[in-house]
């Protein structure tokens, strides 16, 4: 599958639905299932012209619901109230449901028309990389001079990589004939490294038709055919003089805008247009929704062609003026003519250069919104049942109602059910169809307990220690998982992570071939998560245990879409020191690479040569895991640790954790400070893992 592609405008009035269709137009041609989507509508998707035309040109089989982001009025009220996150959600979450029926979509991004302009590039270049979309950036050339060009592009080129965008191309649309092919050559030679693009202005595809006056106003086509719809507008006319004074203002392409019962001035257009001495008319707008008088209407009902289009529209004649400042040319499925003109426009500047092919999709970019949104689809795919010990807890019941609304679990709560329904009832939660068991009185406690016995009686444990132990919530529900009545457990808001961990080591023991249970971090950066092991539960693993963890860790990673590419860290790089503490680590790369010889593994070697190509390059060339590593193995605790949260808090990362690994059944550890949102995303998790372990 290709990578999609976002359209994003360096502002306002760029003419990017002519980049738009000529992408669909193009890669129509060599893909089988493409996709169009719009960020943000101005009003509803059936009313969108860009919508209405890709759906009907390219007979694309989605309903307009599914595609747009969301209208300019949520938009507006979403970043007004500094949700600007869920913004982003929102559309991301629309956006994938149609990427999943598509081999590819090319997404159109905001006209600068409702949101903060000055903003509204950064929005967009956010947007692109949260929906994980090449981008393509159209810089206006309209009348602007090359030296001005050239500094818009430098400063769309500087301001999507500062955002970290994946820049697939830049298109100039709208430069001066007479200057494309200078400008071409001086950007390419400025921009050697660029892919830039230069498409000439077409005067067709510059300026509104009647037909798209129509649509932005609402207005009433009273006599015209289609094709006189799709009459070019040049120059607007407000005619509030007399009939001779108004004839010397006339234009050629002129949209002539008077009250409905100016009678004078509607006879005089019509003359004007069929006389030869007189410009073309390019059509009338009739404001104030007045009646031109039963004569004219028969007058205007005779004649054997309505060549001149005539519109109706209830609001008076300033307010028509104000309202045609929000038109802007675009291109009406309707009008072939504007259609040819733009993709013969594309072909022939851009289609020929252009690779037909976007590159495969690759996991490198994925941001913290679009691994949350692959957690849950993934999580939804193959729902599982997750149990909950700590359910009188208000953040464990808080984060249960976001579970419940987005449908992604089963969940039990474990507890007091007066105490739970209570504390519901007081935070005004709906937990709809959350089973709650309280470990003291539920029927399971005995055979729960049975099992315990026949587990650890060697240990020296009694029937009725066995028997007690069940009613604490932490080894009631490890006991659920064991016996299958819950597929997963999350635990440690409230509890210490040896009360949490301790019963499943005694209950759902490791996996074969696994020494030890470890732990991982998924650290979201900007662009990209990372994995982190073991930051939470072994304090100074050996080189068998730094090598197993290495290798479980580097699972965890597949299993959630991350290739691996494994950094064993250490104080020095390759053969460079000598010590305990290296050798240590070059024992455990020895010896993972020799249990998993497919691995990308690398070791030892320094956090800047793991991450830092240019660091890499220098001190381990020719690396397939240096400079590019996904996985990072710390040595020790203390070290997992401090890193962990240093980049966390400096680099204002999201870290998801810790996940424990190793276990046949997956229970993970919440932190006591935790927020709802790491419970969501731990439960998510869990329920994911245990897709694995079924």
């Amino acid at each position: 599958m290709q990578i999609s592609l976002y359209v994003a405008g360096a502002g306002v009035g760029t003419g990017k639905s002519v980049v738009a269709l000529g992408l669909m137009e193009m890669l129509s041609a060599i893909n089988r299932k493409i996709g169009f989507f719009r960020t943000v509508v101005q009003s509803s998707p059936q009313d969108d012209a860009q919508i209405a035309l890709m759906r009907q040109r390219y007979n694309l089989p989605f309903a307009p619901e599914m595609l747009y982001g969301c209208t300019a009025d949520e938009a507006k009220h979403l970043l007004g109230s500094g949700q600007y996150e869920e913004l982003i959600k929102r559309i991301l979450s629309k956006f994938k449901a149609l990427e999943e029926k598509c081999d590819l979509v090319v997404c159109a991004g905001t006209d600068y028309d409702g949101l903060v302009p000055s903003l509204e590039f950064d929005f967009n270049a956010d947007l692109a990389n949260n929906l994980g979309c090449l981008l393509i950036a159209v810089v206006k050339g309209f009348h602007r001079d090359p030296e001005e060009i050239l500094d818009a592009v430098r400063l769309a080129q500087e301001s999507l990589l500062d955002r970290g965008s994946d820049v697939w191309a830049t298109v100039i649309n709208g430069v001066a004939p007479n200057q494309a092919v200078a400008l071409r050559e001086r950007v390419r030679a400025a921009l050697p490294d660029s892919s830039v693009y230069v498409l000439p202005e077409h005067p067709l595809l510059g300026q509104p038709t009647i037909g798209e006056i129509a649509h932005t106003l609402g207005a009433q086509p009273l006599y015209g055919d289609e094709d006189a719809l799709n009459q070019v507008v040049s120059h607007f006319k407000i005619a509030a003089m007399q009939v001779p004074d108004f004839l010397n203002h006339l234009e050629d392409g002129s949209l002539i805008i008077t009250p409905g019962d100016r009678s004078d001035i509607i006879l005089a257009s019509l003359v004007a247009d069929a006389s030869t001495t007189f410009p073309r008319v390019a059509g009338m707008l009739l404001t104030g929704g007045l009646d031109m008088g039963e004569n004219l209407r028969k007058l205007m009902g005779g004649l054997r062609r309505a060549k001149v289009p005539i519109l109706s529209v209830d609001t008076d004649t300033y307010r028509t003026v104000m309202d045609l400042t929000r038109v802007h040319a675009s291109i009406l499925p309707t009008d072939e003519r504007k259609i040819a003109a733009a993709i013969g426009l594309f072909e022939a500047n851009v289609m020929n250069e252009m690779p037909r092919r976007p590159p495969e999709r690759h996991l490198e970019r994925r941001t913290p919104l679009m691994f949350e949104y692959e957690l849950f689809r993934r999580a939804k795919y193959q729902r599982r049942h997750i149990v909950l010990p700590e359910g009188e807890e208000e953040r464990i019941l808080r984060a249960a109602e976001i579970l419940v609304l987005r449908d992604v679990v089963d969940l039990t709560l474990l507890g007091n059910p007066e105490k739970i329904g209570r504390r519901v009832r007081e935070l005004g939660l709906k937990l709809n169809g959350i089973r709650i068991l309280d470990p003291v009185t539920a029927p399971e406690r005995e055979r729960y307990g049975r099992t315990y016995f026949e587990l650890r009686r060697q240990k020296g444990i009694s029937e009725q220690l066995a028997f007690d132990l069940m009613q604490d919530v932490s080894y009631f529900g490890t006991s659920m998982v064991y016996h299958g009545d819950a597929d997963g457990m999350v635990s440690g808001a409230v509890h210490t992570t040896q009360h949490t961990i301790r019963p499943a080591f005694e209950i759902i023991k490791t996996q074969p071939g696994v020494r030890i249970v470890s732990s991982v971090f998924f650290m979201c950066l900007a662009d990209r998560v990372l994995v982190y092991g073991d930051c939470a539960v072994n304090p100074n693993p050996d080189a068998e245990e730094l090598a197993d963890i290495a290798i479980s860790s580097a699972a965890t990673a597949a299993a959630f879409g991350i290739e691996p590419r494994v950094a064993m860290l250490s104080y020095s790089t390759g053969e460079s020191s000598k010590g305990a503490d290296v050798e240590k680590v070059r024992e455990a790369t020895r010896i993972a690479h020799a249990r998993r010889p497919d691995l990308k593994l690398e070791g030892p070697i320094q956090y800047d040569a793991a991450v830092d190509a240019e660091v890499a390059r220098s001190k381990m060339p020719g690396s397939q895991v240096a400079g590019q590593a996904t996985v990072f193995i710390f040595p020790d605790l203390n070290t997992g640790n401090n890193t962990y949260k240093a980049v966390q808090r400096s680099a204002d990362a999201i870290a998801i954790g810790p996940v424990l690994q190793g276990l046949n059944k997956p229970v993970n550890d919440l932190s006591r400070g935790c927020l709802v949102a790491d419970i969501v995303n731990t439960v998510v998790i869990t329920a994911i893992q245990a897709q694995t372990t079924a």
